[in-house]
């Protein structure tokens, strides 16, 4: 009911993403190729009539086929034809760019067409499809978008998964929505998983759908390890693998890299040592000596053909032509080496790759709470990762695979899934938006990571309660990180939007500026992107990376449908006034008596460096923390306009009485406080202290100075180890006995102990007595009775008196063996050593002289008759003689008195 209702209600979403559209760029339909590739013919070209008959009978599918098989590109053209698709449309998700471009692009020239006829692609920023499309690849932001936008899906009949293995965050979305659509309004819908290396058998029972292997078309492949020199830089190391590996064997080299970074640096050294080797070759050809200057390094060398030889990068950002031509074979037939990220481990094929060096490394995202967002970190692969690596140099041929890490180093098994590790604001917001959060994921999003996502959103105007609010409609349109959705969202003027775009450019962007010794200015970063504009380059600054930044910012300008050019000047101020839209919790004032030190809206303290640009400004807002133990250290931030603050939040601004705790004076102070959400703006001194919040004030003191700040009584401590022992040692009891750790009695002090603090001003205040009965209060009537039977206080020995037993916790909680002290004539007559919880545990036995001394530890008291007793009556006879040593203990009365005088 909630999908229907949400159907009949998209007319508006569907407005606001239609006005933020990028115009598609097809050519025009009916343009074919001048070629027509013949498809060749692959391993999954035998398993496509169980494909398509599994698909007639059943709406879901998982489908494992290793590299090169060809499920990429075979897969959606044999099921245009399928009579329970009708004509309607196959929409494919690829992770990556890359592999949308040419997968479309190969199915494309299968069939003679233009890219945008019958195959298609949409990617970030870029469109290629037409109404004649009817294989559709799409990333998978752009799958949620169509989700979202029509949760009937018409005139789509398959949603193909490629790649489901790397478990991004959107396929695992995208999967959860298709199959709330598939069960709530589309049952005809098909839905097919595919990967190389995914997890088929939990899969297919996740789904319960089934499952169909393909054989691979590959070769052996050879795999050694070529480890690291001690102190060598990774693009070293490259080096010397691929000189190897160029000397040793044919074909061309594909080195796997984490980043651009990384393959920039390799790609430098790689080819300079080529011109140079090159130059050596020509030297020698004419009967000279090569220049010192252009001869190779002693040191594992280039082969001498290495002159001929093309070092070509591969990822994500390339340009499109730059892409289709590392894609394509080499035309003079030189050889190459391809550096790529792990772009290249699936769903593109590299012809002519015959070895394969990989690092072992790739940037993944992960949640950087500095930034606020998920950030890219170098991170090593998984075992399944590598070995789909090391596949690629089997495709044609016997292959070789050298791994840069010994071999005692273990990799997990699978890649991790993205949701157990991101921000998952956006996701939040999408839930939002969809209208239910119970949907089927394959790995469920961890709730506080879920709730921390919700509670942004609605800092930033998103959310109201459990809904979306218009700006959050607005913001899901964008198809990015709410943070920066809001700053796109947030200005009125196009001048404004143009600074907005630059911003969001620098926020999803690494450091443009070299070295990291720059300071925190964002200032700093943007004015040297409008120099780039300018046609000036700051011998600090690198020229890829601001190149880069100006891109992306053109793209966000036209997906904004702005006009407006890119600003040439801006106050610093002015990037403050738009990013506090993207970052109200790390908006800062400045402290009274330290010009470093500044008070955040979220509550925290935060510093600046000694020697800040921004030192004294008096509002800033931080794009970037470092979180410490004290205060937090603000990497990047900008100044901000309190009047422009003011304009933006202004309920966000109050004045009122609070109570706090004076830690120096040990007291509650009550003032009249203007403040910024947290932040204390100015206070002066209050009349008498309101009750409520002074004992909200006092628990939030004793959250911050700990809970031995309580009046402890030693029956008290002993109590809480009573009940946290009997939870350990009972554990399926454990649910009817309160957690008493530090951890959840500081979470739980609201329930528990602000009753206790009624009418109250002073910590001192409370008594020992009030303290236990308020502790007491959280074990119900009949876990008392359960505690005082399994795990008393006291009990009962043969000499007719109650004896204590002590309690003990580890410093790790769990409870160490409840001692019995008792002296040794009172147990005359008991045969066994007594026992607690339910007979599961044995009290360890202090058995006391009749000076309370310890003569034995033991929890074995049988033992102890049959076996010390002689020797210990022996010894103690003379030494107590009016206490009685019987030979007999076993029958001998307990007592716990001296025998009468003349005895």
């Amino acid at each position: 009911m909630v999908l229907l209702a949400r159907h009949c209600l998209r007319a508006e979403s569907q407005a606001i993403r239609a006005a933020l559209r990028t115009p598609a760029t097809v050519p025009a339909t009916g343009t074919p190729y001048p070629w027509r590739v013949r498809s060749p013919t692959l391993p999954i070209a035998d398993l496509l009539p169980s494909i398509r008959a599994s698909l007639a009978a059943h709406p879901r599918l998982v489908l494992e086929a290793p590299p090169g098989a060809g499920k990429t590109t075979q897969v959606p053209p044999a099921l245009l034809d399928a009579p329970w698709l009708g004509g309607r449309r196959i929409v494919m998700l690829e992770p990556r760019r890359v592999a949308a471009r040419a997968a479309a692009g190969f199915m494309a020239q299968q069939r003679g067409e233009a890219v945008g006829d019958t195959v298609g692609y949409r990617i970030r920023f870029e469109r290629k499809v037409s109404a004649h499309t009817r294989i559709e690849v799409v990333t998978e932001g752009i799958l949620t978008r169509m989700l979202q936008d029509d949760p009937m899906l018409e005139g789509i009949g398959a949603l193909l998964f490629d790649e489901f293995h790397e478990r991004h965050l959107a396929a695992d979305l995208g999967l959860a929505l298709a199959l709330d659509v598939q069960a709530s309004l589309r049952a005809d819908l098909r839905i097919v998983l595919m990967s190389a290396t995914l997890d088929g058998a939990r899969l297919a029972q996740f789904l319960d759908a089934p499952r169909l292997s393909s054989a691979g078309r590959s070769f052996p492949v050879a795999v050694a390890h070529f480890p690291a020199r001690r102190d060598e830089a990774l693009q070293h190391q490259v080096r010397r693998a691929v000189a190897h590996a160029l000397a040793a064997h044919p074909g061309d080299v594909l080195v796997f890299l984490p980043g651009q970074r990384e393959i920039a640096r390799t790609q430098a050294l790689l080819e300079s040592q080529a011109a140079a080797a090159g130059a050596a070759q020509s030297q020698a050809r004419q009967g000279g000596r090569a220049p010192a200057s252009a001869q190779a390094p002693p040191s594992a060398p280039l082969p001498p053909d290495a002159g001929r030889i093309e070092v070509l990068a591969l990822h994500g950002e390339l340009p499109v032509e730059r892409q289709a031509y590392v894609l394509q074979p080499a035309a003079d037939g030189r050889r190459r080496v391809i550096l790529a990220t792990n772009v290249a481990e699936s769903s593109v094929t590299l012809p002519g790759v015959r070895v394969v060096v990989d690092s072992g490394l790739a940037r993944e995202p992960r949640f950087d709470p500095n930034s606020g967002f998920s950030r890219l970190e170098v991170v090593a692969i998984a075992q399944a990762s590598a070995e789909q690596r090391a596949g690629r140099a089997g495709r044609l041929a016997a292959g070789w695979a050298y791994r840069l890490w010994p071999p005692s180093q273990r990799l997990e098994p699978q890649r991790r899934a993205e949701i157990t590790q991101v921000d998952l604001s956006g996701l939040a917001l999408e839930l939002a938006a969809w209208g239910t959060a119970e949907l089927r994921f394959v790995e469920p999003p961890p709730p506080g990571a879920l709730a921390a996502g919700r509670d942004l959103l609605r800092q930033l105007g998103a959310l109201d309660g459990e809904a979306p609010t218009p700006l959050g409609r607005r913001m899901l349109a964008l198809g990015t990180h709410p943070r920066i959705a809001a700053l796109l969202l947030a200005p009125r003027t196009d001048a404004a939007r143009a600074l907005a775009c630059d911003l969001a450019a620098l926020l999803e962007a690494r450091d443009p500026l070299r070295g990291g010794s720059h300071g925190d200015a964002l200032a700093t970063r943007w004015q040297a992107l409008a120099a780039f504009r300018a046609g000036r380059v700051d011998a600090d600054a690198s020229r890829a990376a601001l190149a880069a930044l100006d891109t992306a910012a053109g793209q966000w300008r036209r997906r904004l449908r702005l006009d407006a050019p890119p600003p040439r000047a801006a106050a610093p101020h002015q990037l403050g006034d738009l990013l506090l839209h993207a970052f109200p919790d790390r908006i800062g004032y400045r402290h009274a008596d330290d010009p470093t030190r500044y008070q955040l809206a979220n509550g925290r303290m935060a510093r600046l460096f000694d020697d800040s640009a921004l030192r004294g400004e008096p509002w800033l807002v931080a794009s970037e923390l470092r979180f410490e133990a004290r205060d937090a250290l603000v990497l990047r931030a900008a100044p901000l306009d309190e009047t422009q603050l003011r304009r933006a939040f202004p309920q966000r601004f109050s004045e009122a009485d609070h109570v706090r705790w004076d830690p120096q004076r040990r007291a509650l102070v009550a003032q009249r406080e203007r403040r910024y959400e947290r932040i204390v703006l100015d206070a002066r001194p209050a009349g008498r202290v309101d009750p409520a919040q002074a004992a909200q004030a006092l628990v939030e003191a004793v959250r911050t100075l700990g809970l031995e700040a309580l009046p402890w009584s030693e029956s008290l401590q002993q109590w809480r180890a009573r009940v946290a022992s009997l939870r350990h040692w009972l554990p399926e009891q454990a649910s009817a006995l309160p957690d008493l750790t530090d951890a959840a009695l500081l979470a739980g002090l609201d329930s528990w102990l602000r009753p206790a603090f009624a009418g109250k001003t002073r910590l001192d205040a409370l008594t020992q007595d009030e303290f236990a009965d308020a502790l007491h209060g959280l074990l119900d009537w009949t876990g008392r009775q359960r505690l005082e039977q399994a795990a008393p206080a006291r009990i009962l020995v043969p000499s007719g008196l109650q004896r204590r037993i002590d309690y003990a916790l580890e410093p790790d909680g769990t409870p160490r063996s409840p001692v019995l002290a008792v002296k040794l004539q009172e147990l005359f007559g008991l045969a066994e050593t007594p026992r607690i919880a339910d007979g599961r545990v044995p009290l360890t036995l202090h058995l006391l002289s009749p000076a309370g001394r310890p003569l034995q530890v033991t929890q074995d008291l049988r033992g102890f008759w049959e076996r010390t007793w002689p020797e210990v009556r022996k010894e103690m006879k003379g030494r107590y003689p009016r206490h009685p040593w019987p030979e007999d203990p076993w029958n001998a009365p307990a007592t716990h008195r001296a025998k009468p005088r003349g005895h």
